[in-house]
């Protein structure tokens, strides 16, 4: 499993550097997010122990179980949250991930606020913009995403660096990306999470900052299962 591992993030790397040359960036303007949700922790020490520093978790209670311990030996380590966040997560949320990047509704913002202030911790957030107005998803919807980074910022004080999307599946994510990249220009965000396994080197052309794969580097779950065997 560590030879999979190691190989599959130096070609993803690779993409990446390619990709942003490609678009006239340097490639140290996009991070990769290694997206290790549902695998198992000897999946993660193998994408450790082959540089990468950079993980997605969905789930704040897996995250828990796999990284508090990883943290003690690489304290290098960057955590970003992913998934859907549900207010009574919040206290561990703010307390275990360096950046969560799934604010996607009033309530959760002023939940943020709330114990950002208690806790004096401020990991910086980004807001979840459902891009491509998919009922089934997450996130606030572009027409009232203006008014939602404001009010974020202004009444609520929170540390709002940048969006993240994920466009449909079954559509060209070019247009999607592309308005992802308008709305963080009008409010002068310099961070852009887009682009997953399918489809980041698009994303990279549009202006993502971080890119968030899993199953390119990790493989399919069922394989990493049986690796670990």
């Amino acid at each position: 499993m560590e030879e999979m591992i190691a190989a599959n993030l130096a070609g993803v790397r690779g993409r990446i550097e390619t990709a942003a040359r490609a678009a006239g960036r340097p490639a140290d303007a996009v991070t990769l997010v290694a997206v290790s949700k549902t695998n198992p922790t000897t999946a993660v020490r193998a994408a450790l122990a082959a540089g990468q520093r950079v993980f997605g978790e969905n789930r704040v209670q897996e995250a828990l179980e796999k990284f508090p311990g990883l943290r003690s030996e690489f304290p290098d380590l960057a955590l970003h949250l992913i998934g859907p966040l549900q207010s009574n997560k919040v206290k561990d949320a703010v307390a275990h991930f360096d950046v969560i990047e799934s604010v996607d509704r009033p309530r959760l913002a002023e939940a943020l606020a709330r114990e950002m202030e208690r806790a004096g911790r401020r990991p910086p957030c980004l807001i979840e913009v459902n891009i491509g107005e998919e009922t089934q998803k997450a996130g606030i919807f572009p027409a009232a995403a203006d008014g939602f980074i404001a009010d974020c910022r202004d009444r609520l004080g929170l540390p709002i660096a940048g969006l993240m999307c994920v466009p449909p599946q079954d559509e060209e994510p070019s247009p999607h990306f592309a308005l992802l990249r308008e709305i963080a220009r009008r409010h002068a965000l310099s961070v852009l999470s887009m682009g997953m396994s399918a489809d980041f080197e698009i994303a990279i052309r549009f202006g993502a900052t971080h890119v968030r794969i899993g199953t390119a580097i990790f493989g399919a779950r069922a394989a990493i299962a049986a690796a670990a065997k």
